[in-house]
């Protein structure tokens, strides 16, 4: 079996990567480099081994022993989508000061306007990045929409986009940015994505497609064929702000039908996966397998994509492609669920289209 080792650590290549990085990006890998010579993070990325799968989707399976005891404990219930924000539990205007990267706003142009120096607080009108002190990748951190405004995890118009205008700034395939809602392994009920650097092509992105669909304003949107996980696809557009709009619409959608799902957005922007899932809910009925259990993977948006993280020696060692996709297969909708789920998304979009085309006439 070939097993093709990958050194995190090294991924980045600042010497050979670093003068084609957008500035955004530049300054974020260099911030985050000097949070690691902090000693702020749990454990160091590059010091985990991670392996990509042979087969055909190319799993890329990384071991972070014990991550899951040293990482923020989840302190709400899995079962519903919406949770009111709670100020009495964690969030994040409670991180240290220096956990901070920097704070952005909405500029003119349709994009984002960082600042040079990371403010020593979070002023109450700006979003804010922050490095993940349990990261998975090089470069983990989480983007955090108003964060002064204690939102709880709950996609809007607006936060969506922010995160659409966060990966466009970084202008790399390699970095994507990721939305869990609660039921779908989000751990915090504050309003965040993540975001961080592998320079791999993940699984999903390599998967075949079937168009369903192309909404009025050109958005298209395919499903998934032959990946372990249903889901959608969207891309197109006559802009960045039109793929968005589609995009955010059907997660307002999901989570008011107290469906999880995650979200994968990728090539800068320009292609959105939207990933339906039932783990948790298996897990509270009592329907998991012991054996997948036992492994303690929280299927959220980076192990739905194709990077999982195995938290016990045993299971990267004896990790392959058909275990990976017998998980990944649990955790995913069901062929008959994504099918009734399908229709009614589609059956929503047309409906607002229509509610629409009344209201411009």
């Amino acid at each position: 079996m070939d097993v093709k080792s990958f050194d995190l650590g090294c991924s980045l290549g600042m010497e050979n990567d670093s003068l084609s990085l957008s500035p955004f990006l530049n300054k974020l890998f260099r911030e985050w480099e000097d949070r690691k010579a902090r000693g702020l993070f749990h454990h160091d990325i590059s010091s985990c081994e991670t392996k990509v799968l042979p087969g055909q989707h190319n799993f890329v399976a990384t071991l972070i022993e014990g991550r899951d005891q040293k990482k923020r404990p989840t302190e709400f219930g899995m079962n519903q989508v919406l949770q009111p924000f709670d100020s009495g539990k964690f969030n994040f205007t409670k991180v240290r000061p220096e956990e901070v990267i920097f704070r952005f706003c909405e500029a003119d142009k349709d994009s984002a306007q960082y600042f040079n120096d990371a403010p020593d607080t979070v002023s109450s009108s700006s979003s804010a990045i922050l490095i993940n002190v349990s990261p998975i990748g090089y470069c983990h951190v989480l983007l955090t929409p108003q964060i002064q405004d204690c939102l709880p995890q709950r996609i809007d118009h607006e936060s969506f986009l922010m995160a659409m205008y966060v990966a466009r700034e970084a202008r790399n395939p390699f970095f994507r940015v990721g939305y869990n809602s609660l039921g779908g392994f989000a751990t915090i009920n504050h309003l965040h994505f993540q975001a961080y650097y592998l320079k791999v092509q993940y699984p999903v992105e390599k998967a075949t497609t079937e168009k369903l669909t192309t909404l009025v304003n050109g958005v298209s949107i395919a499903q998934l064929v032959g990946y372990p996980v249903s889901g959608f696809v969207f891309e197109g557009g006559a802009s960045l702000e039109d793929l968005s709009c589609m995009v955010s619409k059907v997660c307002i959608f999901l989570q008011e039908n107290n469906r999880p799902f995650n979200v994968l957005i990728s090539e800068s922007g320009r292609r959105v996966f939207l990933l339906p899932q039932c783990y948790a809910e298996k897990q509270l009925l009592g329907k998991a397998s012991q054996e997948f259990l036992e492994m303690r993977i929280n299927p959220a948006i980076w192990e739905l994509s194709g990077h999982l993280v195995l938290k016990r020696k045993k299971d990267y060692d004896e990790a392959s492609e058909l275990y990976i996709c017998r998980f990944l297969v649990e955790a995913a909708v069901s062929e008959t669920e994504f099918q009734q789920l399908k229709q009614c998304v589609l059956d929503f979009l047309t409906a607002s289209a229509a509610c629409n085309s009344d209201i411009d006439s």
